[in-house]
């Protein structure tokens, strides 16, 4: 078989080296201000509505050549949702929804190795605290290794689980004593 027969021909067409007819070079992009893409790219965005009111303020003749796009679009039925990006996005935050869960430190040990273990607490994001600065202060107050592991779970190295029951409450004062609740020796998964 020869190149011919296989078609190539039409796609060394369409790969030709140089410049292109009907195009002017260099070629201008322009990017939006808001998500830092070229405009063509923002309908991509998720936050689509806040591109087109920066480019409605900023680049005028851009913006009513995308809306005279959009609506040639929406005339021909096709869906805007199904384009767009749902997830995600450079620089879009999503901020976790707080359930209403009971408001409760729970601390306890587990073994790690014969004779050493870990004391185990978790609870303290109910309260707002960022876990990793106070896995940083148990590290620091109790002199081992000290970490985050979990969702809401910090791991301190050695036994120290009698004596968060008075560090707890003074470093932070909206957390009593009475919240801390002992789960004794567990195994850790």
């Amino acid at each position: 078989m020869t190149n011919e027969d296989v078609g190539t021909n039409s796609v060394a067409d369409r790969l030709q080296v140089g410049p292109r007819e009907g195009v002017t070079y260099p070629i201008q992009m322009k990017y939006c201000g808001h998500c830092t893409m070229p405009i063509e790219y923002c309908e991509y965005y998720p936050e689509y509505e806040k591109c087109k009111d920066w480019l409605e303020l900023h680049m005028p003749d851009d913006f009513e050549r995308l809306k005279i796009e959009e609506e040639a679009a929406a005339a021909d039925g096709t869906d805007d949702d199904k384009k767009r990006q749902k997830r995600g996005g450079k620089g879009l935050l999503r901020v976790k929804k707080k359930e209403d869960v009971p408001k409760r430190i729970c601390v306890s040990r587990a073994a790690r190795g014969k004779k050493k273990s870990v004391t185990v607490v978790t609870g303290l994001s109910t309260f707002d605290i960022d876990l990793k600065v106070a896995a940083k202060f148990f590290g620091t107050k109790f002199a081992c290794g000290s970490s985050v592991t979990g969702d809401d779970e910090i791991v301190i190295q050695g036994d120290v689980k009698d004596d968060l029951f008075d560090v707890i409450p003074e470093k932070w004062a909206e957390i009593d004593e009475d919240v801390i609740e002992d789960l004794g020796d567990q195994k850790r998964t």
